[in-house]
């Protein structure tokens, strides 16, 4: 064998080996996308009016953007506002918040980042409450949070963590940590 042959056969054996070494790494590489579920259907400047068995006004659901999947009865809202309207219709609340997801199966919505609770009424004693994360059981319209609550209402601020509230009752509970003022008329 001469040189020129032992050149061409040496060159070859690095280019395989170069070739198998980038194939074996690309195979160790996550796929991109892998495991990520397409919606079954998109929304935008979404507006939705539920009502009761009764035909009773339930609620009204706007958001800037919206993804719906199937599979797990999942959807995700981008700015969702909600307007609830409980039973007894003694009150409106406005939710809203930068993110938002609601579980069908389970009748929840989870409201995260900048969650903002109203009170329509000026008339209400409660009129604000603010939060970073907040479920809402919309069967028996309860409200849940294990994080830091910030309550604002007529003549008085508290702030605590954790909150039950029941939206039917008209009862609202922060669960520790309290603090509040109150301003006398």
């Amino acid at each position: 064998m001469n040189r020129v042959t032992l050149a061409i056969i040496l060159l070859f054996g690095t280019a395989l080996a170069l070739y198998w070494q980038v194939q074996s790494k690309k195979a160790n590489l996550p796929i991109p996308n892998a495991g990520v579920q397409k919606p079954d259907y998109v929304a935008t400047d979404l507006r939705s009016i539920s009502y009761d068995s009764e035909g009773k006004l339930e609620s009204r659901v706007s958001a800037t953007y919206m993804e719906h999947f199937d599979s797990d009865a999942r959807t995700l809202f981008t700015e969702p506002v909600y307007t609830l309207f409980p039973q007894d219709g003694k009150g409106e609340w406005r939710l809203s918040a930068k993110v938002g997801k609601l579980n069908k199966a389970s009748d929840k919505v989870m409201l995260e980042e900048d969650v903002l609770i109203e009170a329509i009424s000026f008339n209400d004693p409660l009129q604000q409450l603010t939060t970073h994360y907040l479920e809402l059981d919309l069967k028996s319209m309860i409200l849940s949070s294990e994080q830091e609550i910030l309550i604002s209402g007529n003549h008085f601020h508290m702030s605590g963590v954790g909150l039950h509230a029941d939206l039917n009752a008209q009862e609202v509970k922060l669960l520790s940590k309290i603090k509040g003022t109150y301003e006398p008329q």
